[in-house]
């Protein structure tokens, strides 16, 4: 069964991800960007039927969603997964459901912040991160597909309803994260996804591995590591042909210092209802 780590991209998926394989999938809490391929995205990396040419790319995957998730659950363990993909359904093909679902954590960020990260990580101009952010039909694909091959996509709507999406979950236990949150009070907010995990599998809470493990994901911690070694999730900049940095500004990205009052209120405007739910507004 799989417990799924979902969210919007640039939420925060990456730090939950590097919190959770360092606490796990390590003996000390010590942290490498190797232990990531312990929270794999998923992806419809084998398609398991036979491709009719007739159909398009979104229903050749659409279809393959359940079927992968299948074959990555037949060995009946629990397999930790990232998306970033919505709660959605395409063409009555669902993106999961109950039987190969244990449990989600979903992460969550402020929009206002969110916008910049896109905006760098993504190389767009900042009213085009606006765009991106409120398209309900928006479709990212991953940068590793080769030419004439079936490409993975991660449909992702937009902010408000890609939040919903997986907060209405109603057939498997969800957890919500506010990223901001884990920036304020790291070490609680990390032993509530402990103990919410604790239902599922078997794992005991060390107070001193939890703190190593928040010591060797903090943002100076991967940006340094990032420098040194690289990072292979960053993707390639179609301008410099360079990686972008993927840890780019940490607590340094404040929107009350980034963002001009109309593009401000722009934000709160088309997420009123979520921004308040959340507090927010």
């Amino acid at each position: 069964m799989i417990i799924w780590i979902a969210s919007y991209p640039k939420s925060g998926n990456t730090w939950i991800r590097s919190l959770l394989s360092s606490y796990i999938f390590s003996d000390d809490g010590d942290f490498s960007f190797k232990l990531l391929e312990n929270i794999e995205r998923f992806s419809v990396k084998s398609l398991s039927e036979n491709i009719d040419k007739s159909h398009n790319n979104q229903d050749i995957v659409s279809r393959n969603w359940i079927l992968n998730q299948e074959i990555i659950n037949k060995d009946q363990k629990i397999h930790f997964l990232k998306t970033h993909n919505a709660l959605c359904t395409i063409n009555g093909n669902k993106f999961t459901d109950k039987n190969n679902t244990a449990a989600a954590i979903y992460i969550v960020r402020d929009p206002r912040n969110l916008i910049t990260s896109l905006a760098h990580h993504y190389e767009l101009k900042i009213d085009e991160a606006f765009d991106f952010m409120t398209n309900k039909r928006k479709i990212i694909f991953p940068e590793t597909n080769k030419k004439n091959e079936i490409k993975d996509f991660n449909f992702i709507g937009n902010w408000s309803d890609h939040y919903k999406s997986w907060k209405n979950i109603n057939f498997c236990p969800i957890l919500i994260i506010k990223y901001e949150d884990l920036i304020s009070e790291p070490k609680k907010k990390f032993i509530s996804i402990l103990n919410f995990i604790s239902r599922i599998i078997n794992i005991s809470i060390d107070q001193n591995k939890i703190d190593k493990s928040i010591l060797s994901t903090s943002f100076d911690k991967l940006s340094i590591m990032e420098k040194k070694v690289g990072f292979e999730e960053s993707v390639m900049s179609k301008i410099t042909k360079k990686k972008i940095k993927f840890f780019n500004l940490g607590t340094k990205n404040n929107w009350k210092t980034l963002l001009d009052k109309n593009l401000i209120k722009k934000i709160e405007t088309n997420f009123k209802d979520e921004m308040n739910e959340l507090g927010y507004l």
